[in-house]
């Protein structure tokens, strides 16, 4: 019988688990003796969700939909899909009250919930569908003149095309130089915390690949005809439908770290990784810090990794055969954007109902899932709005409404360095102002986040990122996974596929780790934020 081959992971987000998932299901732990290192003590990494007085808040909002069948066939193995709720069934909001010897609540709770789509864009006091589309309600909210305006910039554009050198080229070519300073130019400098002129067309490239307005026409034409179309040829962004577990994304993640041990993973919380050492040109061992300040050294014959490339790299420092200066250097030039959630549980919305999608609620509320706010006269980025997300994540969800402000910043800025009573003033403030809530008295309760390294960047370094790519692919039996791991703003299920294509070199032995970089790499998917 072989010898069982012992597997580190560093990280108990989607990749990391995912990755283990993998190793020990179906009696893998007979063959793989797995560890996985978690420096918090939840699992999910930004997609943990966060539980405060009975509400759930989801960090980053997370649409359960994928192109790749492995995965949307992972959820449900994990999650299976439930169908779709009926929006005005009241019952929903008293998930609390199970009575005895009704359903099973174990196996009613553990479900995916299919939702309906609904983001619009807020700008000048004005909503507008989100992606941008040329509906009624658009025309009507540009008005006459702005909308010629934009249409004679959009043709402009078909017939000049400018060199894709940066993120702002490549979406006037898209939507033409009016409606790419309407709707992306200050959006994308809230985001990043700097002007589209110096980020890489790179992300634009990996995010938003088949979006632009010939694509908006399509895909509106398309919906007309009396055909239905396969998910897989709609774009991403477009997409109208998807899956979401009853109690939040960290649900799912919670589950597969259980699943995990029970299979026999063994998962270790509160371990930091700090220093990485290598031998005869592999990593041979890597050494963690407790809460206590415990150091631990753990050797093992592969090693997957998904904390961020700045900090793997700097932990190699710290080993007695560093990295190259260059290399060094590299990686902490890599930038990353940093957020703040602030959760807020109102009386109820100033917002009116103005479609005909009917939501829960006493009195109803929009059924926006997100307010994307490009208006450059408001720092909040995204407006989540929870109810809709699912009702479960809300404890009262007939008679109050559970928002969440996403606002972009950089970890020890002044937003970032706010206390927890100063930032709610400031949102609520905002929130006021925009229209969203009447003030202060209709504010019940609320809560803070911040999250480091949310989004990692494409620039400074990051053109750089091949040789480190090189660098890191030298040891042969390193991984490099997920978001954070790989420096790509991947979305969960790129990150869950690089984890899967990992798990499967080191089950075959092949040597070669394209696969595992090139996820998210094509032009058929894609996820505009």
């Amino acid at each position: 019988m072989a010898q069982k081959q012992s597997v580190v992971i560093i990280g108990g987000g989607p990749a990391g688990l995912t990755a283990a998932w993998e190793l020990v299901k179906k009696g893998g732990a007979e063959q793989y003796d797995v560890t996985v290192l978690e420096e918090t003590g939840e699992f999910g990494g930004i997609s943990r969700t966060v539980k405060h007085n009975g509400n759930r808040m989801d960090i980053g909002g997370h649409r359960f939909f994928s192109k790749d069948d492995r995965i949307m066939d992972w959820w449900k193995e994990v999650l299976p899909l439930q169908g779709a709720p009926s929006y005005d069934d009241k019952k929903l909001g008293r998930h609390h009250d199970l009575e005895p010897g009704g359903p099973d609540p174990e196996k009613e709770d553990k479900v995916m919930l299919k939702r309906h789509r609904v983001s619009r864009i807020f700008w000048n006091h004005h909503f507008f569908d989100y992606p941008i589309s040329l509906s009624a309600n658009t025309l009507k909210a540009m008005g006459f003149k702005l909308t010629m305006v934009a249409g004679f910039s959009y043709l402009k554009s078909v017939f000049h095309k400018l060199p894709e050198t940066n993120l702002e080229n490549f979406y006037i070519n898209r939507f033409g130089r009016k409606l790419y300073s309407m709707f992306f130019e200050g959006y994308t400098e809230k985001l990043w915390g700097r002007h589209p002129s110096q980020i890489s067309a790179d992300w634009g490239s990996q995010r938003v690949k088949g979006l632009s307005i010939m694509g908006v026409l399509k895909n509106a034409f398309q919906k007309l005809l009396p055909k239905k179309r396969d998910s897989k040829e709609v774009e991403t962004s477009l997409i109208e439908e998807f899956w979401y577990p009853k109690y939040g994304p960290g649900q799912l993640w919670e589950t597969v770290e259980h699943n995990c041990e029970q299979a026999g993973a063994k998962v270790i919380t509160g371990a930091k990784v700090v220093e990485v050492r290598q031998e005869g040109g592999k990593i041979a061992s890597v050494v963690y810090v407790d809460h206590e300040g415990n150091r631990t050294e753990l050797k093992a014959d592969q090693f997957i990794s998904s904390m961020p490339v700045k900090d793997l790299i700097n932990a190699v420092d710290e080993s007695d055969k560093p990295a190259p200066k260059d290399i060094t250097e590299i990686a902490n030039g890599l930038p990353y954007r940093d957020f703040v959630t602030v959760g807020l549980l109102v009386k109820h919305l100033r917002l009116k109902n103005t479609t005909d999608i009917p939501t829960l609620g006493n009195p109803p509320i929009v059924p926006d899932c997100w307010i994307y706010v490009q208006d450059p006269g408001y720092k909040v980025g995204r407006i989540q709005v929870f109810n809709n997300w699912s009702p479960y994540l809300v404890k009262d969800v007939d008679d109050t409404v559970w928002i969440g402000l996403e606002y972009f910043c950089k970890e020890g800025d002044d937003f970032w360095n706010m206390t927890d009573e100063e930032a709610t003033k400031f949102a609520i403030e905002e929130m006021t102002r925009m229209r969203v809530i009447n003030g202060p008295q209709d504010v019940l309760d609320s809560h803070r986040e911040r999250v480091k390294k949310a989004y990692p960047a494409y620039f400074d370094t990051y053109a750089q990122m091949p040789e480190l790519v090189e660098y890191l692919d030298s040891f042969g039996n390193l991984y490099c996974v997920g978001r954070n791991g790989q420096h790509r703003y991947n979305n969960m299920d790129h990150s869950m596929a690089t984890a899967i294509e990992a798990v499967n070199n080191i089950k075959t032995g092949k040597t070669s780790k394209k696969n595992v970089w090139s996820v998210n790499t094509d032009k058929s998917y894609h996820e505009q934020k």
